[in-house]
């Protein structure tokens, strides 16, 4: 990695989840992701931590290799916990990414690809999501908007007054337990077992059923309905012009979005546009209102 003095408006951007880590190099002057730079990688979670972070910081040099671009810094969406001011994880019990919890990501990135730590920075997966669609998708025509993820978990955050809030929802007491348990994969998952005593393991696999089982139309109604319930109560408290729903289950909106807007029939209701750059973009953010003074990096294959 050599340094120069000519600003970039690239940032290398990425998205970390699950089972993979989704790269890309986003132009800041227009907010998209440059298409040859897009790179999906698998990543063991289970693994030790040098082979996820290996995974990671090698993911990073392909971008960087391929493109033959200078980008100005580096920017990654992070699950949680996770210090995103220090660059540290503390993710722990969530079967995932165990081997890294207390190692400081930001420090071994700097290392490996040879720069200065100030020149990476960390957001939440969810709110990067967000403010991706807040600044290049569904939620851009609005000045207040709220966005949820569904997916393996349940994120929310709000965009008000160009500031974005963490609204952590998920930790919500709701009904016998907390509202995450219910609007995410594992809801599904366990629904379905109940009212059939058979298994399946994603929503993805749930929808293939619906042509053949009566019970995921019931299933999904039931979400939305839920769903409408319990937002209707922090729409009306936090005012947003616009509910934009993002992850993997707004895939299956068409199963569930009626019921949901029986509920919510006061604002507007978007799925997301933006798909898998959304969070790349929304991380790439944070770096729209630094000068344009700072020194970028190029990345050389030593």
């Amino acid at each position: 990695m050599t340094e120069n003095t000519i600003y970039s408006p690239y940032i290398l951007c990425a998205d970390v989840g699950g089972s993979h880590i989704t790269c890309g190099i986003c132009d800041l002057t227009n907010n998209t992701i440059l298409e040859h730079t897009w790179l999906r990688a698998d990543v063991n979670c289970h693994g030790n931590a040098e082979e996820i972070l290996t995974s990671w910081s090698g993911a990073f040099k392909a971008v960087l290799e391929s493109s033959k671009l200078t980008v100005a810094g580096i920017s990654i969406a992070m699950p949680g916990p996770f210090d995103y001011d220090q660059g540290t994880s503390y993710i722990t019990g969530l079967h995932k990414y165990e081997s890294i919890y207390n190692v400081n990501i930001r420090a071994y990135l700097a290392e490996t690809l040879h720069i200065s730590p100030s020149l990476i920075k960390f957001r939440n997966d969810a709110e990067a999501t967000i403010l991706g669609e807040c600044i290049a998708g569904a939620g851009m025509s609005y000045h207040s908007v709220m966005g949820i993820t569904l997916g393996t978990g349940f994120g929310s955050a709000q965009l008000r007054n160009q500031i974005m809030k963490d609204l952590n929802l998920g930790s919500v007491a709701y009904r016998d337990t907390i509202a995450d348990d219910y609007f995410s994969t594992r809801w599904f998952v366990k629904r379905f077992n109940e009212l059939t005593g058979q298994t399946v393991q994603n929503v993805k696999e749930l929808t293939l059923l619906k042509k053949t089982n009566s019970e995921v139309a019931v299933i999904f109604y039931e979400f939305g309905k839920n769903l409408g319930s319990f937002l209707q109560t922090w729409t009306e408290l936090l005012g947003p012009e616009i509910l934009v729903i993002c992850g993997n289950i707004a895939k299956a909106s068409d199963l569930f979005l009626p019921a949901l807007k029986s509920r919510l029939d006061t604002i507007d209701i978007e799925i997301a546009h933006l798909g898998e750059n959304a969070p790349l973009i929304g991380a790439a953010a944070l770096f729209n209102n630094m000068e344009k003074s700072f020194t970028p990096f190029n990345y050389a294959k030593k």
